[in-house]
């Protein structure tokens, strides 16, 4: 089981360049940054953590943008991976966002994941013409469109909400793809979206009983006719080795551990310290990710 940050990024405390290189440095495997792109002040959509219109924290009004930031941390990194938890790719022009992931890939050597979300701010994704009640279908088409321009020499795509004629992109992902995986609670509905369409789930903050929900995941997985087992990052608050251990048993492949948003001194003291509370995480000889 391989362990992860995610720095809820802000125009204040540490940089995603310096939170980035000091995860690298301690041993951490990826790297992990949201978006908003803004947050309309009237809003019927409530958020899941509060249950209402209000904010659990103001972060979510000073995102920085995901892509911008993540380019930074990779021009000071070389191995650690560069995810996202969540963005969302709807609120984008599709051709232009498959231009910008793909050139973050193959400039950082391959470390791209999208974590992405359907999006819980039914306010937000309005004011970026996307219909509430069609916010699935949406990315389920960008994806498709995008991966197209991934993987296709000459790549065109016809859908609802997505459509372009046969058309010529590069770079391409040095694969040729970029791993998907989508944020978003553990119900049977969003696990037969991920066996559709993704390449696995990142649990939503305060998930409970996921060992018994990844159960379901890997059956549904299983009936869709995908190989292996979907790639499952698990967002925790503190580490426990009995749980760690339950986890990766029970198939998680990363845990996520939040950063404060302070000083450089106090973020590099506080992955000390949390490094040294994780089981099998090893810092390499030449201080890389293992």
């Amino acid at each position: 089981m391989r362990y992860g940050i995610v720095l809820f990024t802000s125009d204040r405390g540490i940089t995603p360049a310096a939170a980035a290189r000091a995860a690298e440095q301690t041993g951490f495997h990826s790297f992990y940054v949201p978006e908003h792109t803004h947050i309309p002040v009237r809003r019927d959509a409530a958020h899941p953590q509060t249950g209402d219109a209000s904010l659990p924290d103001d972060r979510y009004m000073r995102t920085l943008d995901p892509w911008v930031a993540l380019s930074t941390a990779a021009a000071v990194t070389d191995r650690i991976e560069l995810a996202t938890a969540v963005a969302l790719p709807v609120e984008h022009d599709p051709i232009t966002l498959a231009k910008t992931i793909a050139s973050l890939d193959h400039l950082s050597g391959g470390r791209v994941v999208l974590g992405a979300g359907f999006g819980w701010n039914t306010d937000e994704l309005t004011d970026h013409g996307v219909p509430p009640g069609k916010r699935r279908t949406v990315l389920r088409e960008y994806l498709e469109a995008m991966r197209a321009l991934w993987s296709e020499d000459e790549a065109g795509y016809s859908g609802e909400y997505v459509k372009f004629g046969p058309s010529w992109a590069w770079p391409k992902p040095p694969k040729r793809s970029v791993p998907v995986l989508i944020g978003a609670a553990g119900t049977e509905r969003t696990f037969r979206w991920i066996a559709e369409s993704a390449d696995g789930w990142i649990t939503t903050p305060g998930e409970t009983d996921v060992t018994g929900r990844l159960e379901s995941l890997q059956r549904i997985w299983r009936e869709a006719g995908r190989t292996g087992r979907p790639r499952v990052v698990a967002l925790d608050l503190k580490p426990d080795k009995a749980r760690l251990s339950e986890w990766a048993e029970a198939g998680v492949t990363d845990v996520l551990y939040g950063l404060p948003d302070k000083s450089d001194s106090d973020v590099r003291a506080y992955l000390d310290r949390l490094s040294g509370k994780l089981p099998d995480i090893e810092l390499p000889a030449d201080g890389g990710t293992p």
